[in-house]
């Protein structure tokens, strides 16, 4: 099941006005101007790595260039906290998945469309430190004046960076696009930050903004969620004060309630989810990352139950996990 920063940047990212101004604010401003924008729309399909779903998102679109030719937008949200080192070569093999999805679909092509990659990154701790070019990655010989010859046979790819940890709440506040746009870059700067509750009341107009526009109600209700899920104490009881002036005093406390309620609920899940873990570890079974990240991503709390209880009395993991 996806976890809430997937929800929440593929609601938010996934229609293409809103992804359009992401695009807009990472792209230069020449390749910006050749893009028809009236003819970007989203194409279905991930080609994240299953065990990686819950620290990214991935989305794809597709537009024409003023003159005509295709072009794909292939946007991936990192949403861990750490910086990944080995993102170019990542997001090159990605690429290379979209562009052999796109060859199948069009057999007669003789030319590949451009793909355009680009990392949105949100992560709690520090700005994005890791290589934005593939050839940066290989080990070269050391000698004086050898180096540029080597990289003329390595193969060159580089990916976009929006990195919203290294904005400030105002540059990211005046980005042109659609109010839950910039409600949601500042939300995903801020939002796993200590600075999110005492943000929070600077937004008042921007959420009022969000909850104004067509789909208002709907849109807020994501962005709150989102807020809900993924704050502290504090964070809440903040969000909560900021609904309340900008909208009915009932609908923000059902809302509240209602989230609140899911709130404990997904803590019921995350917590069996961990015990699984913990039995296992007591009981001396190897668990794999991946087996690991399956549990503890698990959103089923029947399935949970079940792998509880086959946890109590297992010898080995085939015991316990459905195959």
């Amino acid at each position: 099941m996806p976890g809430p920063h997937d929800l929440f940047v593929r609601y938010t990212f996934g229609q293409p006005e809103r992804a359009a101004a992401e695009l807009r604010a990472a792209l230069p401003p020449r390749v910006v101007s050749q893009v028809d924008w009236s003819t970007l729309r989203r194409e279905s399909g991930s080609v994240v790595d299953p065990e990686l779903r819950e620290t990214q998102s991935d989305l794809l679109f597709s537009a024409r260039l003023s003159h005509g030719h295709p072009l794909l937008f292939y946007v991936l949200m990192e949403h861990q906290s750490s910086v990944d080192p080995w993102m170019a070569l990542r997001m090159l093999r990605y690429v290379v998945r979209q562009l052999e999805h796109w060859r199948k679909a069009n057999p007669d092509s003789e030319k590949l469309p451009v793909v355009v990659p680009l990392v949105m990154y949100h992560g709690p701790e520090g700005t994005w430190s890791a290589p934005r070019r593939v050839e940066e990655l290989f080990a070269l010989p050391d000698e004086a004046g050898e180096q540029e010859d080597w990289r003329a046979l390595m193969p060159r790819f580089e990916y976009l960076l929006d990195d919203l940890t290294a904005e400030r709440a105002e540059a990211l506040m005046a980005r042109p696009g659609p109010p839950l746009a910039r409600l949601a870059w500042l939300v995903l700067r801020y939002g796993r930050t200590g600075e999110l509750a005492d943000r929070l009341p600077e937004w008042t107009t921007l959420l009022a903004q969000v909850h104004a526009a067509p789909d208002g109600t709907e849109n807020l209700r994501v962005a709150i969620r989102y807020l809900i899920w993924i704050g502290d104490k504090r964070s809440r009881q903040a969000t909560e004060q900021v609904l309340h002036s900008v909208m009915d005093a009932r609908q923000a406390e059902e809302l509240m309630r209602s989230y609140g309620e899911q709130l404990v609920e997904r803590g019921l899940k995350r917590g069996r989810a961990q015990d699984v873990v913990r039995i296992l570890a007591a009981r001396g079974i190897h668990l794999d990352e991946q087996s690991r990240q399956r549990i503890l991503a698990c959103r089923d709390l029947e399935l949970l139950d079940r792998w509880f209880d086959r946890a109590l009395n297992a010898t080995r993991l085939g015991d316990v996990l459905d195959q």
